[in-house]
């Protein structure tokens, strides 16, 4: 699904441990967002953070990894996104969520200053960019 116009960011804070019926969470969270149709979800990991706790954790030279921080960033209308935090509520019991503006345009050559040289579909393809309330 694409989205074209103003939307909503969710981004969600969880740790890479988390688990969900033995599953990890992120792939509970992204598999839900694409059952509801959401336009889009990424999850990134982090090599370095803290949260509510104040503890860092961090990638240790020679050790294993200690619960290191996940973002997962959903994409979507504000009506898709706002119906699915109802989801977070059940799933997500440690962590933050948090909700940012965004506009999706049309991503042509030209927005971007090339003239030619990009197959025909990436010329339509939305890009995603954020707004701010300080700009």
């Amino acid at each position: 699904m694409k989205i074209m116009g103003r939307g909503l960011r969710l981004t969600i804070w969880i740790g890479a441990d988390d688990i969900w019926h033995h599953k990890p969470l992120s792939h509970e969270i992204v598999r839900r967002a694409h059952e509801a149709g959401l336009a889009g979800a990424t999850v990134l990991h982090g090599i370095e953070g803290y949260g509510a706790h104040s503890v860092v954790h961090t990638v240790h030279f020679l050790s294993l990894i200690d619960n290191l921080p996940l973002m997962i960033i959903i994409v979507d209308s504000e009506d898709g996104i706002r119906a699915f935090l109802p989801q977070l509520d059940e799933l997500v019991t440690e962590g933050m969520v948090t909700l940012d503006p965004v506009e999706s345009i049309p991503m042509p050559a030209t927005f971007v200053g090339l003239k030619s040289g990009l197959p025909e579909a990436s010329k339509s393809a939305p890009l995603m960019l954020s707004s701010s309330p300080n700009t």
